[in-house]
């Protein structure tokens, strides 16, 4: 790798829209030995981003199975950013704490780990925001909400008029249909390429009046996919 929601008037990284939402429940407990360690170091950390393919694929680890998402080499402040704050360990444990039937799924939030204060639920994050990277030089989106799109959550436009994104909060599209407003508007960085129905588990699952999964489903890690990034460099040469 060469270089590192809503639009609801609101301070909360939240979404609006289609509250359908219903479905099977189904354990989510973490398990520990689907987790590969962290690397805490750093420099160690960056080296391995750098080494990384321009377009690297990252398996999100989740209680109810995974998701393989591609990032985008033409949203490279994004996919950098993801890329760092996985390997490094940041979304260890963090739960998907927005969930909305035929829509999306949402997590990345640090405070989600905290089962106290569930009201920071949302609000959370590594302290920084991204520019936002989700239009071409005509001013078109850069690209669209399909099915498995991977895009940054942010603030609304009142409180944030840059559209900037959250520095570690994504959500995950469901349906399609319900996220075409959302072109242009969000930063969408990357795809999911195996794991729909992983999606699509999630999303069917029991949800309380905030939108929260009961019971908790967590991302126990996010790390390079080794064999598919190792099949990217071999085709890159």
């Amino acid at each position: 790798m060469k270089k590192f929601i809503c639009l609801a008037a609101t301070l909360a990284l939240i979404f609006t829209g289609c509250k359908n939402r219903s479905g099977n429940g189904g354990t989510a407990e973490p398990v520990a030995d689907a987790v590969e360690p962290a690397i805490a170091d750093t420099l160690v950390a960056r080296k391995v981003v750098e080494a990384l393919p321009e377009e690297p694929v990252f398996d999100i680890v989740t209680s109810l199975g995974t998701i393989k998402v591609r990032l985008y080499k033409d949203t490279p402040k994004h996919r950098d950013n993801f890329a760092k704050l996985a390997i490094g360990g940041f979304y260890d444990q963090v739960k998907f704490h927005r969930v909305i039937k035929d829509f999306m799924i949402q997590g990345g939030d640090p405070n989600s780990r905290n089962d106290v204060d569930l009201e920071s639920w949302g609000q959370g994050g590594p302290g920084y925001n991204l520019p936002a990277e989700m239009r071409d030089p005509s001013g078109a989106p850069l690209h669209r909400h399909k099915r498995g799109a991977l895009a940054a959550a942010r603030r609304g436009d009142l409180a944030n008029p840059f559209k900037e994104s959250s520095g570690s909060q994504f959500y995950l599209v469901q349906n399609p249909d319900a996220c075409v407003h959302l072109d242009g508007e969000y930063t969408v960085f990357g795809e999911t390429v195996a794991g729909f129905n992983v999606i699509d588990r999630i999303a069917e699952s029991e949800t309380d009046r905030y939108d929260r999964p009961t019971p908790p489903i967590f991302i126990l890690s996010i790390r390079p996919d080794k064999e598919m990034n190792k099949n990217d460099e071999k085709t890159a040469e």
